[in-house]
């Protein structure tokens, strides 16, 4: 009687252990489950990208350059569902903005356009990496979206300003001075031989 009254004891207990541990864990689901759509709704409230207008000269000289059109429909999409819809956008901008960076339109193709366009690289990267975290740093991310947004401002900027600084007249006998101090035009120096 002992011997069945102690087995009867010890499954008691263990019945109400395993309770125990699968209520916790349900908490803790529910734990998760709450942080991840306190994320989800910072995200997509923070989630928006401003395309900044070009003036009609860059218009001109960007209105057949696919891969910027392209950045701006990706730009434009508004993931609705989930953390993974975030997580597949963040990846198609990554691939989106290094496409634009191998094809930039030969007027605009200078040090600071591209400088710009790899700071944007940077700051998409790492929008990409925070979204694909197991804990989501949904502050950051805010932070990027909005560092992005000046990023994106400063490169429409600059394509003004090349455009502006391109139609200011030369000077009689500037583009002969230029020239003359162009490094690669300069005569080598060679030692003579004897």
């Amino acid at each position: 009687m002992k011997k069945n009254l102690f087995l009867f004891c010890i499954c008691f207990f263990c019945l109400i252990s395993c309770q125990n541990k699968d209520e916790q864990h349900l908490l803790e689901q529910q734990k998760d489950a709450k942080a991840r759509a306190l994320v989800f709704t910072t995200i997509s409230n923070a989630w928006h990208f401003t395309i900044p207008t070009l003036s009609s000269n860059a218009q001109s000289i960007t209105q057949n350059w696919k891969e910027l059109e392209d950045f701006n429909f990706e730009l434009r999409q508004i993931p609705k569902s989930t953390i993974g819809a975030f997580q597949k956008k963040s990846k198609d901008l990554s691939r989106k903005i290094l496409a634009l960076n191998g094809t930039i339109p030969a007027p605009f193709n200078k040090p600071e356009v591209k400088s710009r366009i790899a700071a944007l690289i940077t700051k998409i990267n790492s929008i990409n990496l925070y979204l694909n975290l197991d804990a989501i740093p949904a502050k950051k991310i805010v932070l990027l979206v909005n560092e992005v947004n000046k990023e994106y401002a400063s490169l429409y900027r600059q394509f003004d300003e090349i455009i502006r600084k391109s139609e200011i007249p030369k000077e009689e006998g500037e583009s002969d001075m230029i020239r003359m101090l162009d490094p690669t035009r300069a005569i080598p120096n060679t030692p003579n031989k004897p």
